[in-house]
């Protein structure tokens, strides 16, 4: 693919590629602006190659999650290495702002509790094929795991997510 090519496919795809790195990044947006601005540069400077062996948007996506996957391995290693150094005093968790990205509706606060409630890996996979229109071997590819397990993760999701739909009306 030719740099304008590529150029011109990063623009049509940014707002889903943004949305899929927040994702990523438990709606941090800060740490969201970050990856994609990394990935973004991974790109355009030729780290991250695409071969073509599946849909640009699915490529890019997956470069977006080892991004995200790379950054957060360096920020536990330097928190581990701050508290080391503080010898013995743990820091607090980073602090989430997911309700400011999805404040709203009642409905959508349940979704939102019932989506936390979800493994790390079924949020993953139920955001790319709800939000993202993957189809489950698209996701499977994106997130580096076999279309049986990516279709198990699936299924037990949305499994998980209506029974706890459900549970919150009653």
């Amino acid at each position: 693919m030719n740099p304008g090519d590529m150029t011109s496919e990063l623009e049509r795809l940014h707002a889903d590629a943004y949305a899929w790195a927040l994702a990523c990044c438990r709606w941090d947006r800060e740490e969201g602006t970050e990856v994609l601005q990394t990935t973004y540069v991974k790109v355009l400077d030729g780290r991250a190659r695409f071969e073509g062996r599946s849909s640009f948007r699915t490529w890019l996506f997956s470069v977006i999650f080892r991004t995200a996957a790379e950054r957060r391995r360096r920020l536990v290693v330097r928190s581990l290495r701050s508290h080391w150094s503080r010898n013995g005093h743990v820091a607090g968790p980073p602090s989430e702002t997911p309700e400011t990205l999805l404040a709203g509706s009642e409905r959508s606060r349940d979704l939102t509790r019932a989506l936390r409630r979800l493994s790390a890996r079924q949020r993953e996979v139920l955001h790319l094929v709800f939000y993202q229109e993957m189809s489950v071997e698209e996701a499977s590819k994106v997130l580096g795991i076999t279309l049986g397990s990516a279709r198990t993760h699936y299924e037990r999701g949305k499994r998980s997510l209506r029974r706890l739909l459900t549970e919150r009306r009653d």
